[in-house]
């Protein structure tokens, strides 16, 4: 499937693909990619089952590669870097195990290396139900009420992107849940070994939220050695947001060291 591809910045600049979260939509780099990185061209997909790309099963990690194999095939590029939030950061992973030659370099932003089944099991549970809320408000108290460090204005924005008014009035999140549900046993499942991630790779984590463990970072300072980068930051898993200042200039220094 060719995704649908939010763009931005210099059409003749260097392509960086950046994939969005369970969840998300390709729009959440929007301000990242016209005030940090508009010298490159930018490009956003909403994944299977997100935003405006298709719906349609399965939801499965070779399903998502192949989509970003075809997406990447149809914009022409042949080798880019790729930053990747959350599940996009997983997908990265992924896709640098199938097709290496797409990525030149991996940037991973809080990255979902691999959740504990019990938490994707409570996820998924919690994901069950229709992503319908009662107004903007609510969708807004579903952000920022367990998260009151986040500016208030990104969760605005991810609002007036992200949601569809419905008939009787109501927002509809643009994702479908039996997707969520599936990407949720998919995090579960163990990553490809940190070996055959072989592109330079920046690991930008929030350890004040816990996704990324010790141990993953160890092992991937073990079989990338110095081709790895790690940079903490504050906040939570919302680095884009909570973080963005220190994750746009990280962002900026790896791929400026060439």
């Amino acid at each position: 499937m060719e995704l649908h591809v939010h763009e931005w910045g210099d059409p003749a600049g260097p392509p960086l693909v950046c994939l969005h979260g369970v969840t998300g939509h390709g729009e959440r780099f929007k301000r990242l990619a016209e005030e940090r990185w508009a010298h490159r061209r930018v490009l956003a997909p909403d994944l299977r089952g997100h935003g405006r790309s298709g719906w349609d099963a399965p939801w499965t990690y070779s399903t998502y590669v192949a989509d970003l194999a075809d997406t990447a095939a149809a914009l022409g590029l042949e080798n880019a870097d790729w930053a990747g939030h959350s599940f996009g950061g997983r997908l990265i992973l992924e896709l640098a195990a199938a097709h290496p030659q797409l990525v030149r370099r991996a940037i991973l932003l809080d990255p979902a290396i691999q959740i504990l089944p019990h938490i994707a099991t409570q996820n998924a549970e919690d994901s069950r139900r229709d992503a319908v809320y009662a107004d903007r408000d609510a969708y807004l108290a579903e952000r920022l009420d367990p998260n009151p460090q986040t500016p208030r204005f990104h969760v605005e924005a991810d609002v007036d992107q992200h949601c569809e008014q419905l008939p009787d009035g109501r927002l509809r999140r643009r994702t479908c849940q039996a997707a969520i549900v599936s990407i949720y046993g998919e995090i579960a499942a163990p990553p490809p070994p940190p070996e055959t991630l072989r592109a330079p790779t920046l690991l930008l984590y929030a350890p004040g939220y816990g996704l990324v463990r010790p141990q993953q970072i160890e092992e991937y300072r073990a079989a990338l050695g110095d081709g790895l980068q790690v940079v903490e930051v504050p906040g939570m898993h919302m680095v884009m947001w909570d973080a963005f200042e220190p994750t746009a200039t990280a962002v900026e220094r790896f791929l400026a060291a060439g």
